[in-house]
């Protein structure tokens, strides 16, 4: 399991984004405080604050591949 923090404050994001992650195979759960929805979900993702830091947590393998390929979409700790 591999944790990120992300930011998707735009719809262009929030589509780009779901189009990356829809590809992986593992399971992928974003989240905004309590709130945790299925990031292949755009429809849950567009139900999250996303003026907002995201926490994207990653299961399964290939995690790391993942990571480099939402690259655009992470921001720093």
């Amino acid at each position: 399991m591999k944790s990120v923090k992300v930011k998707l404050n735009s719809v262009d994001k929030v589509q780009s984004f779901n189009q990356v992650i829809r590809r992986f195979d593992g399971d992928c759960d974003l989240a905004w405080g309590r709130h945790v929805v299925d990031a292949k979900s755009i429809v849950g993702i567009f139900t999250l604050n996303l003026a907002e830091n995201l926490l994207l947590t990653i299961n399964g393998e290939g995690a790391d591949e993942l990571i480099k390929d939402i690259a655009p979409f992470t921001i720093s700790a």
